[in-house]
């Protein structure tokens, strides 16, 4: 059947019984093979949630800057208004982190001390 159409037309009912079973598998051979080709390709086209998000974090910070570089008339001045933007979040954002490592610090500490005090007061 090399060449031939797989469509039935109107030669069907002149076909005979064999000829249209032959026709109607090798259609349903086509299909699975094509509905098999679409698998492969989207299993080999599976993207990480994480990797579409970063890069689709990326993507607006590059539509921010270019914003920037369009309100500032130039690229060197969008980078400086970005660049002041970020030291001042970096100000603010330091002590804050900075206490709470401390207290993170200090629970551990504390648990440490609590389960010492347990051990020792524990009988042996």
């Amino acid at each position: 059947m090399v060449g031939g159409r797989l469509d039935p037309d109107d030669r069907t009912e002149a076909m005979t019984r064999a000829e249209q079973l032959d026709l109607k598998e090798t259609q349903a051979d086509i299909r699975e093979a094509y509905e098999r080709g679409r698998r492969d390709e989207r299993a080999s086209r599976r993207r990480h949630p994480v990797g579409m998000t970063l890069l689709f974090v990326a993507a607006i910070c590059g539509v921010a800057l270019l914003g920037l570089a369009a309100v500032n008339g130039s690229f060197t001045a969008g980078g400086s208004v970005a660049d002041q933007n970020l030291n001042a979040a970096v100000n603010r954002a330091e002590p804050a982190a900075r206490d709470a490592a401390d207290q993170a610090g200090q629970a551990v500490r504390d648990a440490g001390s609590t389960a010492k005090a347990k051990v020792a007061g524990a009988p042996s």
